[in-house]
């Protein structure tokens, strides 16, 4: 699955990025929380260089609680502030006033000492399409700011919005970078629906995710489909299985797999299957 492509809305949005980044005090970078490096656009690092910047990992209700710990502290080590949270329940949203103060102290300080008032603390919100930028905006902003969908490519176009308190925030359409140069990770992306499915074999997604499921996840593939010991299924077999148990039939008696592989994508990108994350932190 190795996809290439640069749209021209994506283009646009780095060069909107880059050129507001000098209005701007502090970066708010998004991740999917299932895979937080996965889902982080190397682009977005050599654009922002050193601004202030917070890692929010959102939709950290979809991944595995354990390895949500495991990468605060991943990033925290690399002397990155980072935070989890939930833009639909609004767990975790809050904390951005803490780590806002924490990335802007030096330039706080700076500012007192030369008795410069401070002033509307300005974000840009940053992340690749369907990481729930929009949703994260409308809580934080208290109201139904922008546009939000369970699609890639809601927001298109730049925004300010001002924020009760103290802030401003500049909004971003989600920018992908032009070529995914390893298939996994463009694979682990299309699992979350950040890759649209139209471009994408579905079938395909869906036997590789199963056969995730089944190494690391096999009980909650169990409990979710009734079906005993997933994990000593062949996954083509297994979904062939599962499209059975659920009603996915065709005439003949056969399995319609197109739909029995988005029922289980469907399944996984709304956590109906369980709690599950797609990347551990590495070792080193």
């Amino acid at each position: 699955m190795q996809l290439q492509w640069f749209p021209g809305h994506m283009a646009k949005t780095r060069r909107m990025i880059t050129e507001n980044l000098k209005l701007v005090d502090v970066v708010i970078e998004l991740v999917d929380a299932r895979l937080p490096l996965a889902s982080r656009n190397p682009e977005i690092d050599k654009i922002v260089k050193n601004k202030p910047r917070i890692i929010v990992l959102n939709k950290c209700d979809m991944a595995d609680e354990e390895t949500n710990k495991k990468w605060i502290k991943y990033f925290r080590d690399r002397n990155l502030c980072a935070m989890l949270a939930d833009s639909q329940s609004g767990f975790g949203v809050k904390e951005r006033g803490r780590c806002i103060e924490t990335v802007l102290k030096e330039k706080f300080l700076k500012d007192e000492a030369r008795g410069i008032q401070r002033h509307a603390v300005r974000m840009m919100i940053v992340g690749i399409p369907n990481v729930g930028k929009s949703s994260f905006i409308n809580r934080i902003s208290g109201r139904a700011a922008t546009k939000t969908g369970d699609r890639p490519g809601i927001t298109q176009t730049k925004q300010w919005i001002r924020i009760a308190g103290k802030y401003e925030l500049l909004d971003t359409p989600g920018i992908l970078w032009p070529k995914f140069e390893d298939p996994l990770t463009a694979r682990k992306i299309a699992y979350t629906g950040g890759i649209k499915d139209e471009i994408i074999d579905v079938e395909e997604l869906a036997f590789f995710l199963l056969k995730f499921l089944q190494k690391y996840y096999s009980e909650m593939l169990d409990t979710r489909y009734k079906i005993e010991n997933t994990e000593d299924f062949d996954a083509y077999d297994l979904l062939e299985e599962i499209g059975r148990k659920r009603g996915c039939m065709i005439s003949g008696g056969n399995v319609d797999m197109m739909r029995a592989s988005n029922l289980v994508l469907d399944d996984f990108r709304s956590a109906r299957i369980g709690r599950i994350s797609l990347e551990t932190p590495p070792e080193k």
